[in-house]
């Protein structure tokens, strides 16, 4: 059997986080339905525009390998989502809600950091500069959300939750 290297490690990761991203494109509604605060609604409505960008982008990843654009099963974004639906359910009507889909939020855009900033890391190591440059908007912008998330917790979510 042939050895794998790291351009079959790329494009498996590749095909992990578009599937993660088109998970996320069927929460982020959910969420911003489910959410009490107009500013985490909003982050979340803002957070899905850039979504649909970021699958565009990994879209032309996949044509830039001469690839189709095919996800494979991501069980790590499942689980995080799967434990956003259960705070949804168990303090839906409370005023910990926003605080738990907030941090069900953070914990989506970690797992997109850590992939992105990995994958930008391999595209380097591969000479892949415009794959660099597609990677690289797209961790800006999952870190950019990550700081508004934070800034919202910390100026009004997290204060409404624990009154």
């Amino acid at each position: 059997m042939a050895e794998k290297d790291l351009n079959e490690l790329f494009l498996d990761t590749l095909k992990d986080i578009y599937y993660a991203e088109k998970q996320i494109l069927k929460a982020l509604p959910k969420m911003a339905k489910a959410a009490n605060s107009d500013d985490l609604r909003a982050a979340f409505e803002q957070h899905l525009d850039e979504t649909e960008t970021h699958v565009e982008r990994l879209e032309n990843i996949f044509e830039l390998l001469g690839k189709a654009a095919r996800g494979k099963k991501c069980d790590a974004i499942e689980g995080i989502i799967d434990e956003g639906e259960e705070i949804m359910e168990k303090y839906a009507g409370t005023p910990a809600l926003d605080a738990g889909l907030l941090a069900a939020a953070q914990a989506v855009e970690h797992y997109e950091i850590s992939r992105y900033g990995t994958l930008k890391a391999w595209a380097q190591k591969l000479n892949m500069p415009e794959a660099i440059k597609l990677l690289d908007q797209t961790l800006a912008e999952e870190k950019k959300t990550d700081e508004t998330l934070s800034k919202i917790a910390e100026t009004v979510v997290n204060y409404r939750a624990a009154a």
